[in-house]
């Protein structure tokens, strides 16, 4: 049987591709796409990803949810581009009246209980509105995988700051607590997986429908990287959000205790990972420490053909 998954994502360079991975994938079964502001504001993530289940178009579609009405005070198109999806510009259907995100979340977990692994690769704020409107949420789900936070490596929206913890730290903090049973992915991890200029010739174009919309968007990415980091290709980080669920033989994780500082003036957002041997610390959440890329691009090669 497929794994039924909810994603939840604020739609970008590498959110389209995860998203692709996800829905194109035969092991899986997204019965739920739910939009966050993130990468872009709330009215544009809900858009992205209306264009982003046009131009893929799957034999089935999952329900949409829209992003909550939330600002960030971060800016995150430089990565990929003013509206996201680099500059490229994409018709949208009408998108009529779409549930918001937090809403059709807690009605997805009520008609599967304990079926669903929720894959956060946004801010955690829909998460955190969910557990708010049905508390019970957390013990009703049977996974969550959270794309976010930072081991050692430095930050993406602070010195020491992962971009989806840095956006709504308070957030971030009342899901790792919530006592679920939650996977993390941190920017460690993330920044694995890259995606440079040699794999957009070695795309098989009559593979996958998917080929041709992420070769129109994934350019973008790779020149704002190398613009902003001086490395020659995009990092999917989001894509290991699936991959945890997809294909766990690639990952290895290890149970720690993490919280998440909310409000330091140079450390908001902050993962905070107690090792400490002789504290009495529990551990809450499942941290992946490895991940085997080569592993994950014979995954992607034989989901989307590249």
């Amino acid at each position: 049987m497929p794994k039924k998954v909810v994603l939840i994502c604020d739609p970008g360079i590498d959110g389209a591709f995860a998203i692709a991975l996800a829905l194109f994938d035969q092991e899986l079964e997204v019965v739920g796409m739910l939009a966050t502001p993130g990468n872009v504001p709330a009215e544009q993530a809900t858009k992205n990803l209306r264009i982003v289940m046009d131009q893929l178009d799957p034999p089935r579609w999952p329900r949409l949810g829209a992003a909550p009405n939330v600002e960030f005070d971060i800016d995150g198109t430089k990565l990929h581009g003013p509206d996201g999806l680099g500059y490229t510009d994409f018709p949208c259907a009408s998108l009529h009246h779409l549930p918001v995100s937090e809403k059709l979340l807690v009605e997805l977990v009520k008609q599967f209980p304990h079926e669903l692994t929720v894959i956060c690769m946004g801010p955690l704020t829909v998460l955190a509105r969910g557990m708010d409107l049905y508390p019970e949420l957390p013990s009703m789900v049977k996974r969550f995988v959270i794309v976010g936070g930072a081991l050692q490596e430095p930050g993406n929206a602070g010195p020491v700051s992962e971009f989806h913890f840095y956006c709504d730290p308070k957030a971030a903090r009342q899901v790792l607590r919530s006592r679920g049973n939650i996977t993390l992915i941190p920017l460690d991890m993330m920044r694995k997986v890259l995606f440079a200029p040699t794999d957009l010739l070695a795309g098989e174009s009559e593979f996958s429908p998917a080929y041709p919309f992420l070769r129109q968007i994934i350019p973008f990415g790779i020149a704002a990287t190398s613009n902003m980091y001086g490395i020659e290709g995009f990092h999917l980080k989001d894509v290991l959000g699936v991959i945890a669920v997809a294909c766990p033989s690639a990952t290895h994780t290890k149970h720690m205790h993490v919280d998440v500082e909310t409000q330091g003036e140079l450390t908001r957002g902050m993962s905070v990972f107690d090792r400490r041997s002789w504290h009495d610390s529990v551990a809450n959440v499942d941290v992946m420490m490895e991940v085997e890329t080569k592993q994950v691009r014979e995954y992607i090669r034989r989901v989307i053909g590249y």
